[in-house]
């Protein structure tokens, strides 16, 4: 009888957990059998291993074979362990030394020619191993995200028989195809719409969420479409995290690592467990996928109610807790979100056109459609009216993005400088000290939440919005005008 221990990782959510892989072969009747809550993809990695091993000419260890993969409570998925276990057969039934493989955590799936292919959730194991500084055996479309990520010890595995020719070791690494960026839409291509270019920079300084509102055709999409574009490039973290979130579901992490900032654009027919995320093995969902950047929300009343509440405590802590009976995983969802809707059905109400049809009723239901405690949390209301012929053909170009963008970036410093978020993050005594109002700026409040009827969380959302108004006008305290150009917005 002989054992062997090869080190390999499971993921859970965006966390990777280790896990060991024991191979015992044993004598007795032949039989290969895999423990330790392995799902159908890994009962079946020993007829995979069984074909790769064939193919490079090392054959099955005669007798008994016994996979346990600990810890034992953990549910195993998917064919990421398929290396390991190949590599601890071929220990345990002397073929391959020990010491070639023990300073290795082995992660990948076997074709049944032995070549190793790429598996999902590399990189949260990545940035595992940089804490720990331990080396990592890959497929090399995983190596490149590894290195790409900042993992240094990499060994790209093409075949299983080239660890028998000599041991591995750190090896150069082929970049990804998915780095290259697109070009950044441009603020300066938007006409006219002063006011809702003004709530676009207020939203990008201090991370408030946005909706706009108005007929066909007058630009929302496109000023949210270039939200991204003036918003600072993602910190260290925030890239890794943004990484992680989308090695789990799949999605390239070139452009994340390279600083720029995910746009999401869901259509409104998705379901609320692919927004938030969900399903039985827990995947990230949109609001996940566009963390650390925007999570554009276009028609937005034409999105089920129930699918749009879920986003609601997202909103608030930023992070997605999906409970299952084995236990609770949770996702990063720092998103900001923008959203866009029409007036009514028809698109046309208040249009000077005057063709809209609908009824007040229609209109009524149309707009029911949004919950208040959504709207509620949308920090910026815009209406976008339509551009005359003449408006739009005497309109000069706006300011391109960089230089919006260069406001923002210095209203963000200043933020973390003094509180270490942005403004819309501010909460509780933070708020009190960092939004402190002047008598007249009370006063101009104080009479709006008796006239707009403003919540408490409507209250301390128009106190964020002016923060942020005063710090991009470069002025310490909040003043009055400020106080009113908030409220504007709600």
């Amino acid at each position: 009888m002989s054992l062997a221990s090869i080190a390999s990782r499971a993921v859970q959510g965006v966390r990777s957990i280790p896990v060991t892989v024991e191979v015992q072969v044993a004598g007795g009747l032949p039989s290969f059998t895999i423990v330790g809550l392995p799902d159908a993809a890994v009962r079946e990695a020993k007829e995979r291993v069984r074909g790769a091993l064939v193919s490079m000419g090392a054959s099955v260890p005669a007798g008994r074979i016994i996979v346990n993969l600990a810890p034992a409570d953990l549910p195993k998925d998917g064919g990421r362990f398929d290396l390991a276990i190949a590599l601890g057969i071929l220990v345990a039934s002397g073929v391959l030394p020990p010491a070639r493989v023990a300073p290795w955590v082995c992660v990948g799936e076997l074709a049944l020619d032995a070549s190793v292919r790429p598996v999902r959730g590399v990189v949260p194991v990545a940035l595992e191993m940089i804490e720990q500084e331990q080396g990592l055996m890959l497929a090399p479309y995983n190596a490149a995200e590894a290195k790409l990520v900042g993992c240094e010890r990499v060994f790209a595995l093409k075949k299983l028989s080239d660890l028998l020719a000599e041991s591995p070791a750190s090896t150069p690494v082929e970049p990804l195809a998915d780095v290259a960026l697109e070009a950044v839409l441009d603020l300066a291509d938007v006409k006219g719409q002063a006011r809702a270019r003004r709530a676009l920079e207020v939203a990008a300084a201090g991370g408030h969420h946005l909706l706009f509102s108005g007929p066909p055709g007058t630009g929302k999409t496109l000023l949210a479409e270039r939200l991204g574009g003036i918003m600072p490039p993602m910190e260290l973290d925030e890239r890794r995290q943004s990484a992680a979130v989308a090695s789990v579901a799949q999605s390239p992490i070139g452009p994340r690592i390279a600083g720029r900032r995910p746009f999401r654009r869901p259509h409104h027919t998705i379901s609320a467990a692919a927004l938030v995320g969900g399903g039985s093995q827990p995947r990230p969902g949109e609001v996940s996928l566009a963390h650390a950047g925007v999570l554009f929300l276009d028609e937005l009343a034409e999105y089920p109610r129930a699918v749009l509440d879920v986003l609601r405590e997202p909103l608030e802590a930023g992070t997605v807790l999906i409970s299952r009976a084995a236990g609770h995983i949770r996702f990063p969802a720092d998103v900001q979100l923008v959203a866009a809707m029409n007036p009514c059905p028809c698109g046309y109400a208040n249009d000077p056109s005057k063709r809209c049809r609908c009824s007040v009723q229609a209109i009524e239901r149309y707009q029911s459609r949004l919950s208040g405690p959504l709207l509620d949390r949308l920090d910026l209301r815009v209406q976008m009216p339509r551009l005359s012929a003449e408006e739009l053909r005497q309109s000069q170009p706006g300011e391109s993005s960089e230089a919006v963008r260069t406001r923002v970036t210095a209203a963000r410093q200043h933020q973390y400088q003094r509180q270490q978020c942005t403004n819309a993050k501010l909460l509780g005594q933070a708020l009190e000290q960092h939004a402190v109002l002047d008598d007249a700026s009370w006063t101009l409040l104080e009479r709006a939440v008796k006239t707009l009827h403003l919540s408490a969380r409507g209250f301390d959302r128009v106190r964020r919005v002016a923060r942020t108004l005063a710090d991009l006008a470069g002025s310490p305290a909040i003043e009055a005008k400020h106080i009113a150009e908030s409220l504007s917005y709600r």
